[in-house]
C-alpha cells in the first residue's frame, strides 16, 4: 500500500495530540487530507459535510470556530477523534486516549468509539492501563508484562486477581459488574492489607 493508501485505511488517535493553531472545523477537516487530489487548494464540499458530521456526533460542531487552543482537553480529544474518523478508516488505533481526561468525557469517548465499532465495523486497538474501563468497553484484551504477551483473551479470562497482581506486582480484589457483568478491579491499599493483617 502507498502512504495515501495507509492513510485512508488506518487513523491513530494519541493520548496527547500537537494542537497547531487551527480553528476545530480546520483540524477536523485535517483528516480528509488522504483524500485530496493533485492541485487540489480547497476544501470539497463533500469532505466539509463529513467533518461536519463527525464534528456533530463527537459534539464539537458548536466549537467549529473556536481555536483548538482554547479548548479543554476533553473537548480537543473529541475534535481528535472527529478528525480521526472524518478519514473513514477501517483500522482505528487509540494509545491511552482517556488517561487525562475526567470520566464525563472517558464515557462520551469509550461510547462513541463503542457505537462507531459496531456502525461502521470499524476495528479498534487500544491501548489503556484503568483495567475496569478495558473490561467495559473491549471484546478482546491482551495483557503484557516486560514488552511481551503475558496472557490475551476475554476480560474475563485475563482480568483475575492472580494475572493482574503477577504483572503488576499489586494487590487487587476482582469483582463482577451486575449490569454489564464484565469484570471490575479494585486495588487495596498498604495500610489496608495491614490493617487486615493484624486482625
Amino acid at each position: 500500500l502507498s502512504w495515501r493508501e495507509k492513510a485512508q485505511k488506518l487513523a491513530i488517535v494519541s493520548q496527547f495530540s500537537q494542537i497547531a493553531d487551527l480553528t476545530v472545523e480546520e483540524y477536523v477537516l485535517m483528516g480528509r487530507l488522504p483524500f485530496r487530489r493533485q492541485f487540489q487548494f480547497f476544501d470539497r464540499k463533500e469532505d466539509i459535510e463529513i467533518a461536519h458530521h463527525y464534528m456533530q456526533l463527537t459534539n464539537t460542531y458548536r466549537l467549529r470556530h473556536k481555536s483548538m487552543e482554547e479548548l479543554s482537553g476533553g473537548e480537543q480529544q473529541m475534535a481528535n477523534i472527529a478528525s480521526a474518523l472524518s478519514q473513514h478508516p477501517r483500522l482505528l488505533l487509540l494509545d491511552e486516549p482517556t488517561s487525562h481526561l475526567d470520566i464525563t468525557h472517558q464515557m462520551q469517548f469509550l461510547n462513541l468509539i463503542q457505537r462507531m465499532n459496531e456502525e461502521m465495523k470499524l476495528t479498534v486497538m487500544m491501548i489503556v492501563h484503568d483495567l475496569s474501563l478495558a473490561a467495559e468497553y473491549c471484546d478482546f484484551l491482551l495483557m503484557m508484562k516486560d514488552g511481551t504477551t503475558y496472557c490475551q483473551g476475554l476480560p474475563e479470562e485475563v482480568l483475575t486477581y492472580e494475572h493482574i497482581e503477577y504483572v503488576y506486582n499489586t494487590v487487587v480484589i476482582v469483582k463482577t459488574n451486575p449490569v454489564s457483568g464484565k469484570p471490575v478491579v479494585f486495588p487495596v491499599s498498604e495500610r489496608r492489607l495491614r490493617d487486615g493483617n493484624q486482625e
